[in-house]
């Protein structure tokens, strides 16, 4: 009876770690993506010279960066990326909120590229239209692409004029393709992976109901580090 009792507990145990698996996998892609976003945000802004102008951060409603974005292209282009969001409030710093970036291309293109893409939102508008369900880049909101340096003046009339300005690290090469006409959508999957609550991105950035579980801290940190 006893040896019955112990296959069986044995039994329910390698169902219970075969289950966990999968999930504990995905949470880590989800901390991954975090920790990779805070990783990024640092490294870009440590080049001082090549970095995103204080003026334009210090003003900012909101930030999202898309690591290792991937774009790959013969004659006709594709581009896939995850990333994160996190709006600025009276209460400071959001808990970033999962997206996904995705787009396609058509012209005299070949080749492929990994990049990391940095949006910085400027006003409640593009805010607001990065935390819809679906929203497409260049149609729903102007958007150009960011001053880097110290130049104070060029960052402001540029800010004058788009509502969410892109930065991006290239790591590989490619022609012809941008991220205009592409389309940034919430990952409610991601999101109730990592806070264990399907939440909506309006429900994390403005509502405030994400707790902050690790690497939040480290995304915060960066983000009132460079972001003040």
């Amino acid at each position: 009876m006893r040896k019955l009792w112990t296959a069986a507990a044995a039994a329910v145990c390698l169902v219970t770690f075969l289950h966990a698996q999968p999930r504990a996998q995905k949470d880590d892609n989800e901390a991954k993506r975090v920790r990779d976003a805070s990783t990024i945000f640092g490294e870009s802004m440590a080049a001082e010279d090549n970095a995103i102008p204080t003026a334009i951060l210090n003003k900012a409603n909101g930030v999202a960066i898309f690591p290792t974005t991937v774009k790959a292209g013969f004659i006709v282009g594709g581009m896939r990326g995850r990333g994160v969001l996190s709006g600025r409030g009276a209460g400071g710093w959001s808990s970033p909120a999962f997206l996904t970036l995705t787009g396609g291309s058509f012209g005299l293109q070949i080749g492929g590229q990994a990049a990391d893409i940095i949006l910085v939102i400027s006003g409640d508008r593009g805010l607001e239209n990065l935390v819809s369900n679906q929203f497409k880049i260049g149609a729903d909101a102007a958007i150009a692409a960011g001053p880097v340096g110290r130049d104070a003046q060029a960052a402001t009339d540029i800010q004058l004029r788009a509502q969410i300005l892109s930065y991006s690290r290239a790591r590989g090469l490619f022609a012809g393709v941008t991220i205009n006409g592409s389309t940034i959508r919430q990952d409610t999957d991601a999101n109730a992976r990592f806070y264990g609550e399907r939440l909506t991105t309006r429900q994390i950035v403005f509502d405030g109901r994400a707790g902050s579980p690790d690497p939040v801290g480290l995304w915060r940190d960066a983000l009132l580090r460079y972001a003040k």
